[in-house]
Parts: structure tokens; C-alpha cells; sequence
């Protein structure tokens, strides 16, 4: 709930115990599902998200994660896959050399209608179709582009995260390929992790949220760069 990049954890973990790699990913999807609405919840009711203020967002995060969780069924996600530690890799880069920015709210460079399209639904499509480091994506969008500071960057996104993991999750479900006997030991483990992250996140703010987006953006790169090419 701090700065997102779990799944590069479980899924590994998931494969491990001998799930198939779609039961892996719809069992990781609910699993998913835990940690982000528990987390969502409590920025809710601390008021620092403001539901009625980011419907349309929400609805172009749910359906673009809905057209990239139809279109797995049918198209290669390898390509992503090899680009993925270079856009890990940028959002390290761009947090550490830019020390100042998420310090304070800025003036937005897009208005609700073009955030919710180009930003919200676009990252929607790539949680839904791909995944890995989603959270992050989400983050660095409302600084970027939403102008907003870094704490309430992360509470805003993780309530996009919830609506993405969602609508795969339910893409999943209709497939049958979710083990909930694993799936809902891991949503509860998440839950309550994702409650203590986010205490975190509103007592430390930029403190702890910058450096730990940093570490677990180039931490995730040099994962995924070992898994493609060593």
C-alpha cells in the first residue's frame, strides 16, 4: 500500500506451490483485491479520496481493465514483459532525480476528462492486462499529471488499483481459474498489511513513500532483468 510491486512476490510464490500460470494470476488478482481495498478504505475514511470526485476515473480505470484482461485471452504479453524493467526502471530514475517533486499539490497539466482517459484507463488497460508494478504507475500519474503531492498521489491511486484488480478478478472468477482456498488466506494476510502501509503512508508521508517507490521501482527492474536475460 506504500509503493505497490507485491506481485513480483506472489506470483513467483503462487507458481511455486504448483498453481498453473493462470491460476497464479486470478489467485494474485484476489489476493490483490485485499490489500488495495483495505488500503482504499482507510484513505477514504481519513478523507484524503474523495469517491464522488474521481468517478470518471474509476469508471475508465474499471474499463480499460477490462478490455487488457480480455485481451490476454488472446494476444502475447511477452512484449510487455520486456519493456516493463525499462519503465520501472524510469520511474526509479525520475523520483530520485527529481527531490522536490510530490513535496506540495501543483497546478494540474490535465483536467479531469483527459486524466481519466490518457492516465487513468491507460494504466487500467495495463494492470489489467499485464500487472506487475501497476501501483506505482498509478503514483506517479496524480504527481505528474494530477499535480498532486505524494501521499495523497498514493492514497488516490491505490482506490484506481482496487478498481483495476477488480475488474480482471472478475474475468477471472467467470473463467474459473481462481484457487480460493489459497486466495483468501492471502486477501486477509493482505488486508491487514495493507491497513498497517497505509497508517504509514498518512503518518511518515514523503518521507517514507519517496525513497520506498525508488527502492522497490529499481528493486523490481533488476528482478525482472534477471528473469529475461540471465
Amino acid at each position: 500500500s506504500i509503493a505497490g510491486g507485491g506481485g513480483l512476490l506472489t506470483l513467483p510464490t503462487l507458481l511455486a506451490v504448483g498453481l498453473s500460470p493462470a491460476q497464479a494470476l486470478a489467485t494474485n488478482k484476489l489476493q490483490s483485491c485485499g490489500g488495495s481495498f483495505s488500503a482504499s478504505i482507510y484513505f477514504v475514511q481519513k478523507g484524503m479520496v474523495k469517491l464522488s470526485d474521481n468517478k470518471l476515473s474509476i469508471l475508465m480505470t474499471f474499463i480499460g481493465a477490462s478490455v487488457g484482461s480480455l485481451l490476454i485471452l488472446y494476444l502475447n504479453a511477452e512484449v510487455l514483459r520486456l519493456l516493463l524493467p525499462i519503465l520501472t526502471i524510469g520511474v526509479g530514475l525520475y523520483f530520485l532525480l527529481t527531490p522536490t517533486l510530490g513535496d506540495t499539490d501543483r497546478e494540474r497539466r490535465l483536467t479531469v476528462i483527459p486524466f481519466a482517459i490518457f492516465g487513468a484507463m491507460v494504466i487500467g488497460f495495463y494492470d489489467g492486462f499485464f500487472g506487475p508494478g501497476a501501483g506505482s504507475f498509478y503514483a506517479l500519474i496524480y504527481v505528474v499529471l494530477a499535480g498532486f503531492n505524494l501521499a495523497k498521489a498514493t492514497a488516490h491511486a491505490k482506490v484506481l488499483n482496487f478498481t483495476s484488480n477488480l475488474a480482471s478478478l472478475l474475468f477471472f472468477i467467470g473463467g474459473g481459474k481462481v484457487i480460493w482456498s489459497i486466495g483468501l488466506v492471502m486477501l486477509l494476510g493482505q488486508f491487514i498489511g495493507a491497513r498497517i502501509g497505509a497508517t504509514l503512508v498518512i503518518a511518515k508521508g514523503k518521507k517514507l513513500i519517496r525513497p520506498m517507490l525508488i527502492i522497490v521501482s529499481l528493486a523490481m527492474s533488476v528482478k525482472l532483468l534477471i528473469e529475461i536475460y540471465v
